[in-house]
């Protein structure tokens, strides 16, 4: 008798937590695909706000040179990504990187991005 009660104890906490994973992790997300449409805008760059931005939050990871360090080099990052990707980048993060959607304005980005374009 107590084999059983145990073993059904061990069933229902076995279900319970299926359940759990099921229902309570956040659905799988599929990357988000950049939108065809999407155009970062060829605002006039503010040089000195877009590198005190750099200097308020990238420095740590790429350098007062932008060389890079943890971070990649960006000395020429314009002529390997699109104002799009570095876009993105910035806003999304991934690969190591943070998000900083949530903490800088979209036009802080948008700066920090036609700034880091420039850099051929």
């Amino acid at each position: 008798m107590y084999k059983r009660v145990m073993a059904g104890m061990i069933i229902l906490a076995c279900v319970f937590g299926l359940y759990l994973i099921v229902y309570s992790l956040p659905a799988k997300q599929t990357p988000e695909q950049p939108s065809a449409t999407f155009k970062v805008p060829d605002t006039p760059v503010d040089a000195d706000a877009a590198m005190q931005q750099y200097k308020s939050n990238c420095i740590a990871c790429h350098g007062d040179s932008l060389q890079g360090g943890m971070g990649p080099n960006l000395t020429k990052v314009g002529g390997t990504m699109t104002k799009e990707q570095i876009f993105k980048q910035i806003a999304k993060g991934g690969g190591g990187m943070p998000s900083f959607e949530q903490k800088l304005t979209k036009e802080q980005i948008v700066d920090v991005t036609n700034w880091l374009s420039a850099m051929k």
